[in-house]
This record gives C-alpha cells, sequence and structure tokens, in this order.
C-alpha cells in the first residue's frame, strides 16, 4: 500500500477536530497516526498542520512536537525545529530520539558542543546506538576533539569489528588529524570488508597520493572508477597523476569526465586549466581558469595561474589586477609582486614595476622574520581532491526512522498537492507580504492554513441572507471564468436604481468589485455607510477601504480613515488591523506596521498572514532573528512558502 498516493481529505479531518471536540479527543492519536503517514510520504506541510491539530486539543504530549520537528527539519526550518524539540523534551525528558533529533539541529546551527551533549545524552539512554555513536564522533572530529572521535569509533569497532563504513570513518578522522598512515591502515581495513565499494579505494588512492605513492594511488582510483564512482575527486586525482607523469593526452580525458559529472565544481576546471596552460593550450586554459574563478571567487589563489596564462596572451592589465587580488590576501608572496612588475614594465609603466620590485626585495631582505611568523602562502599547483566522497545533503542524512526508533507506519489515506508537498524551500518564493484579507464569494482553498477566516459580524450578514452567496475573508481569490463575468454583469443589471437599504448598496457593490469596477463599487459602499446600522457598518468601511487599495490612484488618508473607523467600531477586527499593517508597509512605515501586525496576532494567535508579514518586515528593518522566528511561525500555520525564504534568509 505504501506505494500509493491516498486520497483522505484534510478538511474532513479538521471538521470532525473543530466541530465534534470529544470524538477528537478520542482520536487524537489516529490524528497523529495519519500526520506521521504524510511525514513518511514527504508531505512535511500537510504533516504539520495535523500536528498542529493535535497540539491544540492535547498540548501536554510531547509526540506531536517531536514529530512537528521532524517535519520543520526536512523543511529546513531549524530554529522552529528546535523550539519544537525543546518542548518535546521538556514534556518527556527520557526518549533518547528527541536528543538525537536535538543534536542534528545543533549541528545544523553549527552549535556543536550543544549538538555533542545531546548526542552523549542520546547514547545514556540507548548506549547500543551506532547512529548516535557515529554521529557523536563526527561531531567531536568537528570540534577538532580527533582524541574523542577515535575513542568513540575504537568502541564501535569493538562491536563491530568488520565493519567497513566505521573503518572508513576512522580513515576520515585520521586524515582530519593528519595521521596519514594511520589513515592508510584504516582503509585498507575498510577495503578488506568491502571490495566492491567504490569510495573505499577512492579513499585509499587520495591517501597514497598525499603519501607521493603515485603508483599505488593510480591503481586504487582506477579500481574506484571501474567500479562504477560517480565521485568527481577520482578523476581528478587520476588526472593529476598522468599530468605527473606527462601523460597529457589522460589527463585531458579525465578531466574532461570530472567536468561532465561535476560541471558546477572548481577544482576541475582549475586542473584542466594547469593542464592546458603546461601544453601551451592558452586560450582553452584561460576559459577554464575563469571559469573555475567564476565559480570559486574566494579562492583568490587561483589567480596566480590564471595571470601565467595572461602573460603568454600578453593581458598586462588582467595580470595586474590578478596579482593585486592575489597581494591583498597573501602580502608575503612575493612571486606576485615580481609577476606584476613584470607586467607594468609590458605596459611602458616603469615607475609602477619599480615599486613592485622595491617591495618584493623588501620582503626577501626580511625573509626569515616572515618565514618564523608563519605567514601564509598560497598553493599554486594542481588541487588534490579532499578524502571526503562527496558533500553530505544534510537534510537526507537525517533519519526520520531513527530517531523514532520504530519502522510501522500507518497506511491512511491521505490527499497530497504537489506543490505543498516534499522539499517546498527550494522552489523559489519572492520576497513579498501577503496581500490584503478581502471580503468575497470567491477563495481559493485555504484548509491548510491556521488562520481563522471568521468574524461574528460577517456571519450575521450572511444569515440574513441577503446577499446571492455567503461572504468569506480571503486573500486567495480564484480567477473567473468568462460564464462567471457574465453572471455578475447580469446581476448588475438587475441591481439598476437605488436602495432603502444598506444591504442593496452592498451586494451590488460587491459585484461591481468582483467585475473589477473599483470605483463603483466605492459609491455603493458611500452610500450604503450613511443607511448601515451598527453591525453593517464595520464591514462595509473594511470593503470600501480593500476596494479602494485596488484602485489606480487609491488615497492612502481615505483608506486609512475608514480602517480606523472600523477598529472605533470592533476593536477585534483582526483583518482591518492586519490590513492597516500592510497599507503602512507599502508606505515604509515599518515599525507601526509591526505594532498593528502583532495587535492583530494578540486576537487571532494562529493568524499566519500576519506572522508572515511581520516576519518579512522584521528582516526589512535587519532584525533577522525576530523575522525568521515569525516566519517559522507562518510555516508552521501553512504558508509553506515561508520556508523557501527561511533558506534563504538564515
Amino acid at each position: 500500500m505504501k506505494g500509493f498516493r491516498y486520497i483522505a481529505l484534510l478538511v474532513c479531518t479538521l471538521y470532525s477536530v473543530l466541530c465534534t471536540p470529544l470524538f477528537a479527543q478520542l482520536n487524537t492519536d489516529r490524528i497523529t497516526a495519519i500526520g506521521r503517514n504524510a511525514l513518511y510520504f514527504e508531505d512535511y506541510v500537510l504533516s504539520i498542520q495535523y500536528f498542529n491539530q493535535v497540539i491544540r486539543l492535547k498540548p501536554y504530549l510531547a509526540e506531536p512536537y517531536f514529530y512537528r520537528s521532524i517535519a520543520k527539519i526536512q523543511l529546513e526550518d531549524y530554529q522552529g525545529a528546535l523550539k519544537d524539540c525543546n518542548d518535546a523534551i521538556e514534556r518527556n525528558p527520557f526518549s533518547p530520539g528527541c536528543y538525537y533529533t536535538r543534536g542534528y539541529i545543533y549541528r545544523q546551527l553549527n552549535r556543536l558542543e550543544e549538538a555533542e551533549a545531546d548526542y552523549t545524552q542520546a547514547l545514556q539512554f540507548s548506549p547500543e546506538n551506532r547512529t548516535y555513536m557515529l554521529l557523536r564522533a563526527d561531531t567531536r572530529a568537528q570540534r577538532k576533539n580527533y582524541d574523542g572521535s577515535l575513542e568513540d569509533i575504537e568502541a564501535m569497532l569493538k562491536r563491530e569489528p568488520q565493519s567497513a563504513s566505521v573503518w572508513s570513518e576512522k580513515g576520515h578522522v585520521c586524515i582530519l588529524k593528519k595521521d596519514t598512515l594511520l589513515a592508510l591502515e584504516a582503509f585498507e581495513q575498510a577495503a578488506s570488508f568491502d571490495k566492491n565499494n567504490p569510495a573505499v579505494w577512492s579513499a585509499l588512492g587520495v591517501t597514497n597520493l598525499m603519501l607521493e605513492r603515485e603508483d599505488d594511488a593510480y591503481v586504487q582510483l582506477t579500481q574506484a572508477i571501474n567500479l562504477g564512482s560517480k565521485w568527481a575527486g577520482d578523476y581528478i586525482n587520476r588526472g593529476i597523476i598522468h599530468y605527473r607523469r606527462h601523460n597529457y593526452r589522460g589527463a585531458l580525458s579525465d578531466y574532461d569526465q570530472a567536468v561532465k559529472i561535476a560541471p558546477r565544481d572548481a577544482d576541475c576546471y582549475y586542473n584542466r586549466g594547469v593542464m592546458r596552460q603546461e601544453v601551451g593550450d592558452y586560450n582553452r586554459a584561460l576559459e577554464d581558469l575563469n571559469t573555475a574563478i567564476s565559480l570559486a571567487p574566494e579562492r583568490t589563489e587561483m589567480r596566480y595561474q590564471r595571470a601565467l596564462v595572461e602573460m603568454q596572451l600578453k593581458r598586462w592589465k588582467a595580470v595586474v589586477e590578478d596579482m593585486d587580488s592575489l597581494i591583498a590576501r597573501y602580502p608575503y608572496f612575493l612571486p606576485a609582486y615580481y609577476m606584476a612588475a613584470q607586467a607594468k614594465t609590458q605596459q611602458g609603466d616603469t615607475k609602477s614595476a619599480y615599486r613592485y620590485r622595491q617591495t618584493a626585495q623588501d620582503l626577501e631582505s626580511r625573509k626569515e622574520e616572515i618565514q618564523a611568523q608563519q605567514a601564509a602562502q598560497p598553493k599554486t599547483d594542481m588541487l588534490i581532491a579532499n578524502a571526503q566522497p562527496q558533500k553530505k545533503d544534510h537534510r537526507k542524512e537525517f533519519s526520520a526512522s531513527t530517531a523514532q526508533s520504530q519502522n510501522d507506519l500507518p497506511e491512511e489515506e491521505q490527499k497530497y498537492d504537489s506543490q505543498t508537498r516534499g522539499t517546498v524551500q527550494k522552489r523559489y518564493q519572492d520576497v513579498v507580504n501577503e496581500p490584503n484579507i478581502v471580503l468575497s464569494y470567491y477563495s481559493q482553498d485555504l484548509s491548510l492554513r491556521g488562520t481563522n477566516y471568521y468574524h461574528v459580524l460577517v456571519d450575521q450578514l450572511n444569515r440574513r441572507e441577503v446577499l446571492p452567496a455567503a461572504l468569506r475573508f480571503t486573500n486567495q481569490e480564484i480567477a473567473l471564468t468568462a460564464e462567471m463575468v457574465d453572471y455578475h454583469f447580469a446581476q448588475i443589471n438587475r441591481l439598476v436604481g437605488d436602495f432603502d437599504n444598506a444591504e442593496g448598496y452592498l451586494a451590488r457593490a460587491i459585484e461591481f468589485a468582483i467585475i473589477k469596477d473599483y470605483t463603483s463599487a466605492v459609491d455603493d459602499c458611500t452610500k450604503a455607510i450613511v443607511l448601515a446600522d451598527k453591525e453593517l457598518e464595520p464591514i462595509i468601511c473594511f470593503c470600501r477601504a480593500t476596494w479602494r487599495y485596488r484602485m489606480e490612484e487609491a488615497d492612502y488618508e481615505l483608506m486609512m480613515r475608514d480602517y480606523d473607523q472600523v477598529l472605533r467600531l470592533q476593536p477585534d477586527f483582526t483583518f482591518a488591523l492586519y490590513n492597516k499593517a500592510n497599507l503602512l508597509c507599502s508606505k515604509k512605515e515599518y515599525l507601526e506596521a509591526i505594532q498593528y501586525y502583532s495587535r492583530a496576532i494578540s486576537v487571532d494567535q494562529d493568524f499566519a498572514e500576519a506572522y508572515f508579514n511581520r516576519g518579512l518586515t522584521y528582516i526589512y528593518i535587519g532584525e533577522n532573528e525576530k523575522g525568521l522566528a515569525d516566519l517559522s511561525k507562518a510555516g508552521e500555520l501553512g504558508i509553506y512558502q515561508a520556508y523557501n525564504l527561511i533558506t534563504r534568509f538564515k
């Protein structure tokens, strides 16, 4: 059954939760199970909504906070996930999965000391858990506590002496510790237990290359490639060996393959550029080096090799620019001064050339002093690819099943939306506020959002049955079909003339607004207000303000007056508070806007749009931490676009 898409409607569950509280109280386990199922099928945004429902009903349970934190991890909302994990641990401090999960979050936030402490706590509850031990070892290595990391690895090897992955982990830690010989022994052990794993042979190859045992390295890298390695580093490193042996054809073939595998890897282009320079193919060498530098502009040392090529092509100005960049980062690198001087001489600028040479000679006279300071020098040779086979996808590295300590997931029917399913944080979102809330007959499905789209005055108006359909609050109106437009024009023709009641003018104003004749809609609202009672006046003022906003020449003062009148009559009218905040934002009055968003949130603590817009407003004024917290809350409440912004702004 797990391979199928399930088709239960979220709205049904929400309805049962909201409308039959006793039934929902008895079935929070079922709602949690459905949420876990959505989590398993990577419907993270939807799963959060289910866990929200359980938290509202039973806020003392640890489970829904814990599962919600897992969903937020997959969406890369680590601050939101941390808060949920803290809440879960506060309610149940004896769950190893919670500490494992929080440790992972701390790693992503680069709070390594706290991550290690959490993995240690998880191991106290589950001392035999291999994943917890490996992650603590890796965290200790990141903290440069290599001995502590190796202690964990040795403990695992006592239990699993034939585990190739643990031996490989030991090898990588030894590389970091700069104990290359011990790393080689560890990788040899790994290879003896897993002969068909290209990553093991790759690690052996790069370690031998670091030890300058080129013959062994060549055999091992070739073995990794023959076993189907998809890591560009194997081709880069074998290409280095070809290059050193003057087998330029073999080197070029390997670098071409590396570029195919990793077209965004600067090292591939850099090494190929160096090799092409060696054989005199200067134009294509320059192309490769330009590409490498564009992919990794922070690696100033690459500019030295590019300058050598530019010298051959007589691009003197470019040579000086590259050498000035190199000197700014490596002020004691003498070849840069001499190369710049040579280029200045070729340009006829002998005065500048003299200054570069004089500086170089002054530095050379202080050679012993500079060496004693261990001044940084750039690496200008070909680059050996790192011993790590590939960059880790940290989101996929996290194991939800390990955190839960169970694999049994319920088979519940489920609704999936391709727009909200999976890693939605990777879908680009423009940095714009959520639009105004309006009253309309038409709305897109907003069932994922936690906002309470209700006000008693609108409910009372709908109960009067003086309008052709029920009004609803929305900021996601649907596009009308030609048939729908014709219908509303017909309604306007039917409602001609003057009315002796506010409802008639309001009904026609709504029809005008639907066909986007906002001037006529505002005129009818003005007539309606004169006849309106105290229940209807706030609604009409609210509508008039929202429709004025959509007019070509919107009058800021008139809109503000309408919203202020609504709030005088109904201080808890959340949508007027929210829309007024949006209006203030449009005028860049950010601090006052934040106050109104906050007032709206104080009335409806699940007002998703208000959190989203307040979060962006905080970011506009440079308060990123508050902004990210609000965006996290907006995502939790169903505005899935927030997760892309969290990923970008964090």
